[in-house]
């Protein structure tokens, strides 16, 4: 009874359920495959592309070189493998994100139909049974309710009612797996290395399970105990740096959690709370699937809008005038990463200062972060925005000003990215208009006036509630 394990954001063999739940349905004839999508893999931007790229080559590896690697729309790649290979049954992740949701229904709805008629349709026609084991969530999006069933909006009982919900151990890392190998398809090899081709890809990290775990590893040992403190701090290397594992699932939640059950401490506690925060998006997400570019309240639907494209250019390269924005942005596109301080700032400074909405800047960001992921990249936008899941948040406009000098207090993080400003001392490195050499080595003017425009936001807020 061959079975096809089919993989998209579950990179990996350690903590893998629907892995085991092939491995033994196919009692010694299993296949693993990845499908390079069109939609997906043309509607990211190419550093997203090349993160998934080199993920899938490290499966790959994983996996001896028995990975299968296909190009197209599944509801045609699958029908066709499951004939080539024969195969009773399809295994895969459950996936709760508003397009694969929908692709996995289609795709499930030719295989139980028997390939729907199409081209490369299971032999005979047969039904082949779809099966999904797990989640990349520790708990499965739409499982947590409150007393009434109904979804959480806020995140705290959210995180409270996530803790008391639990979540399974660890699956179990099977000892051996025997695949079958089946031609790889050159049009798939060639997507994957033309994406990893690309010459204006900033510098990423190393791709795999492997290297997920040994940063794990290297955090645990060296920077949960001062994580609490540390992980505001963009000066400081005090985050874990795992985000762009879990978003193609080289690591489950699940694993890191298990790792600091037996661990005591604040650090240990707020790492749990960070991925809660991660399945609470996805959780909205997959409540609210219209929340992925739309505003998730519709309180603010009269808020009036600016489309300042100078402005917004600015943003996009660092070259505001405001030095810890421009040395957020500016790092987003140097390694495609940003601190997560860094991305509160600089969205309120798009949406609150100048006025923008936060699609245009969400959208900026999934296309250079290797983290990218819609559920918990568009949400935090929103919640930054005033428009998602806070009660009362737009209120809050963050001072780009006193914003760095509380979390960059040297001034070294603005430094490293802003070397105009490199020869700013101490706090200095964030007003260079107060130094009489501010602007000796070419930084720009602030394109705007931050307390002139949180006057007008404030203004904008009010006309549209009323």
């Amino acid at each position: 009874m061959p079975a096809l394990l089919w993989l998209r954001r579950d990179l990996r063999v350690a903590d893998h359920p629907a892995l085991l739940a092939a491995r033994k349905a196919a009692d010694g004839d299993l296949a693993v495959c990845f499908v390079v999508d069109p939609v997906l893999w043309e509607g990211g931007g190419s550093v997203r592309r090349a993160w998934l790229a080199a993920s899938v080559r490290a499966v790959a590896d994983k996996l001896g070189g028995c990975l299968v690697l296909r190009a197209g729309d599944p509801a045609e790649v699958l029908p066709a493998l499951v004939s080539e290979l024969g195969a009773t049954s399809v295994h895969v992740t459950r996936e709760t994100t508003p397009t694969g949701a929908r692709r996995d229904r289609r795709v499930r709805r030719l295989l139980e139909e028997g390939g729907g008629g199409r081209a490369g349709a299971p032999a005979g026609g047969a039904s082949v049974e779809w099966v999904e084991t797990g989640t990349p969530y520790a708990v499965g999006p739409g499982l947590v309710r409150n007393g009434s069933g109904d979804p959480y909006q806020v995140f705290t009982p959210f995180s409270r009612a996530w803790r008391e919900h639990g979540w399974p151990e660890p699956a179990a890392t099977p000892r051996s797996l025997d695949l079958v190998e089946l031609p790889t398809e050159a049009r798939a090899e060639k997507l994957l290395d033309d994406a990893l081709a690309d010459d204006d890809l900033p510098t990423m990290p190393d791709a795999g399970e492997d290297a997920a775990l040994r940063r794990w590893r290297d955090f645990l040992d060296d920077g949960l105990s001062d994580y609490a403190s540390a992980r505001d701090r963009p000066d400081l290397d005090g985050t874990s740096r795992l985000s762009a594992y879990l978003k193609v699932g080289a690591v489950h939640p699940r694993t890191l959690l298990a790792d600091l059950a037996g661990r005591r401490g604040k650090g240990a506690e707020t790492y749990a709370t960070e991925l809660a925060w991660r399945e609470f998006y996805a959780d909205v997400l997959h409540h609210h699937p219209r929340s992925a570019w739309r505003d998730l309240r519709d309180g603010l639907a009269g808020l009036r809008y600016e489309e300042p494209e100078d402005a917004v250019e600015a943003w996009r390269t660092g070259r505001t005038g405001y030095p810890v924005v421009d040395a957020g942005m500016r790092q987003l596109l140097a390694v495609g990463w940003m601190h997560n301080r860094l991305r509160m700032i600089t969205a309120s400074f798009l949406t609150k200062d100048l006025h923008v909405w936060w699609p245009v800047g969400a959208r900026h960001f999934l296309d250079h972060l290797v983290d990218g992921d819609l559920a918990s990249n568009n949400h935090g936008w929103q919640w930054v925005a005033g428009t998602g899941t806070d009660a009362a948040p737009y209120f809050r406009v963050f001072n780009p000003v006193t914003q760095g000098e509380k979390f960059d207090p040297d001034g070294d993080y603005v430094r490293r990215w802003v070397p105009e400003l490199a020869h700013l001392p101490g706090k200095a490195a964030h007003q260079p208009w107060n130094h009489p050499d501010g602007y000796a080595h070419g930084y720009p003017q602030r394109i705007v006036d931050h307390a002139e425009e949180r006057r007008e936001a404030l203004a904008r807020y009010e006309a549209a509630r009323r």
